[in-house]
C-alpha cells in the first residue's frame, strides 16, 4: 500500500503511545493525493457516509421491518448509535477517534434486508457458490461494489480502516494457519492478496473500541424497541440482573414520580452508563498489565484489550439470552421470518437462474465477471444484487416478479 508523507495529518487531541497514528498509516491500495485539511482516517469516515451503501441502511431491519412503525431502530439508526459511543470510549482511552468511528460506520454496511433473517436466508442460498457472511460482504463494498471514482472500484481506504473492519471481532486465522481460499471468505481473501493484513494478530485499539461499542448499542436499544412492541414487560426483564439492578437504583433516586417510557428510558441511559464505565475501567487495567507503545503491542497482544470485565460479561450474557428467548424468537419475528425464507430464496433462484431479469447494469457485471457459464460467479453478482436491496425494495421485486397481477391494477 502507498502512504503520502506529505498529507496535512494531525489530532484535535493527544493521542496515547498506542494510538493509530494517520500520518502513520499504511496508507491506501492505490495512491492518491491526501487531503490538505482532513487526516486520512477523516477522510475514510467522510468517504463512508457518502456511500450508496450507508444511504441504504436506513430502509434496512435490526430487528423489526420498517412498516411495522417508524419508532424502532433500523440498521442505520443502529450504526449511529455505535458511532457515538465509540467515539465517547475513544476519547476517554486517548485513542484515534476518526479511525474508531470508520470502522463503526462501516461495520454493518454489508448486512441483507431483513437482518440475519436475510443473512441466514442467503447464507443457505449460497452455501455451494462461495458462502456468504455480512462481516465479508462489508468488505467487498469497501473495495469493490461502491463505483464512484473513475480510477478504481471501492473507496479506497486506508489500511488501518479495512483491517478494523475486518478484524474487529478479533483475528481471523491462528498463528500456525495459511491464508487460503478454505479458510477465509471470498473480499477478505482477496484483499488478503493485495496486501497483508496481519490476520493472525489482534486488530488496533480502535477497532476494538467500535466492536464492544457495538454490542454496548444493540443490546440496549434492543430492550427499549422489545419493550415498546410489548414482547416482554418491565418486571419480566427485571429478572435479568444487569436491568433489575438498573431499575432498582432508578426507582431510588427518582421514586414513584418516574413511570412509563421516562422509566425505561432513565434505565436504559443507567445501563448503558455502567456498561461504558465498565469498559474503560477494565481496559484501562488491561493497558496497565501489558503497557503497549505502539500500536503494533496491541495488535501483538494476544488478547482483546477493550473487554468487559468477567462480571460483566456474565451480565451480557445473561441479557442476551433473554433477548434470544422473548424477542429475536418472538412468534411475531417468527412470523416475519416465514416471510423472509420466501422472498430472498425467491428473489435469489429467479436472478440465478436468468440474470437478464436483472436491472442492465447488473446484467454487465454478470457478463463481464464471466457469469454467463461460470455459476459462481454468476451467483455472486446475484448476491451482490439482493443482499444490497432494502427491506422494501426486496418487497418490491418480490411482487413485482411473483405477483401475477402486478401491474394490473
Amino acid at each position: 500500500m502507498t502512504h503520502d508523507s506529505s498529507a496535512y495529518n494531525y489530532c484535535a487531541l493527544p493521542l496515547a503511545a498506542y494510538a493509530s497514528r494517520p500520518d502513520l498509516s499504511r496508507g491506501r491500495l492505490i495512491e492518491e493525493p491526501e487531503s490538505r485539511h482532513r487526516t486520512a482516517f477523516q477522510r475514510d469516515r467522510d468517504r463512508i457516509i457518502h456511500s450508496s451503501a450507508f444511504r441504504r441502511l436506513k430502509d434496512k431491519t435490526q430487528v423489526f421491518v420498517a412498516h411495522e412503525g417508524d419508532h424502532y431502530r433500523t440498521r442505520l439508526s443502529h450504526t449511529l448509535e455505535v458511532a457515538q459511543i465509540t467515539r465517547t470510549l475513544a476519547r476517554c482511552l486517548k485513542v484515534n477517534e476518526d479511525l474508531a468511528e470508520a470502522v463503526a460506520l462501516a461495520h454493518d454496511l454489508g448486512h441483507t434486508p431483513f437482518a440475519h433473517m436475510g443473512e441466514d436466508s442467503l447464507k443457505i442460498c449460497m452455501e455451494h457458490l462461495g458462502g456468504f457472511a455480512h462481516n465479508d460482504q462489508s468488505l467487498r463494498i469497501l473495495t469493490t461494489l461502491e463505483q464512484k471514482y473513475p480510477h478504481w472500484s471501492g473507496l479506497n481506504l486506508t489500511w488501518e480502516t479495512l483491517e478494523g473492519v475486518a478484524k474487529h471481532n478479533g483475528p481471523v486465522l491462528k498463528d500456525d494457519e495459511a491464508a487460503t481460499r478454505d479458510n477465509l471468505s471470498i473480499a477478505l481473501f482477496e484483499l488478503n492478496r493485495q496486501v497483508d493484513l496481519e490476520l493472525h494478530r489482534c486488530a488496533s485499539i480502535e477497532a476494538q473500541v467500535a466492536a464492544i461499542s457495538d454490542d454496548i448499542a444493540y443490546n440496549n436499544h434492543d430492550i427499549e424497541d422489545g419493550l415498546t412492541a410489548g414482547m416482554f414487560s418491565l418486571e419480566d426483564i427485571s429478572s435479568v440482573a444487569l436491568f433489575g439492578d438498573a431499575l432498582s437504583r432508578v426507582k431510588k433516586t427518582y421514586g414513584s414520580d418516574l413511570a412509563g417510557k421516562y422509566l425505561i428510558s432513565e434505565t436504559i441511559r443507567t445501563i448503558m452508563g455502567e456498561m461504558v464505565e465498565d469498559v474503560l475501567t477494565t481496559t484501562k487495567l488491561n493497558l496497565e498489565k501489558i503497557n503497549p507503545q505502539s500500536p503494533q503491542d496491541v495488535s501483538g497482544a494476544g488478547i482483546q484489550i477493550v473487554t468487559f470485565s468477567s462480571t460483566m460479561n456474565d451480565k451480557v450474557n445473561e441479557l442476551r439470552k433473554f433477548l434470544f428467548v422473548r424477542m429475536y424468537r418472538h412468534f411475531e419475528i417468527e412470523r416475519i421470518r416465514l416471510k423472509v425464507e420466501k422472498i430472498i430464496p425467491d428473489l435469489f433462484g429467479a436472478f440465478w437462474d436468468n440474470y437478464r431479469l436483472l436491472p442492465e447494469h447488473w446484467q454487465a457485471r454478470v457478463d463481464l465477471a464471466g457469469g454467463k457459464t461460470d455459476e459462481k460467479a454468476r451467483a455472486r453478482i446475484v448476491c451482490d444484487y439482493v443482499a444490497g436491496m432494502t427491506d422494501r425494495y426486496a418487497m418490491q421485486e418480490h411482487e413485482k416478479l411473483f405477483n401475477l397481477s402486478w401491474g394490473t391494477r
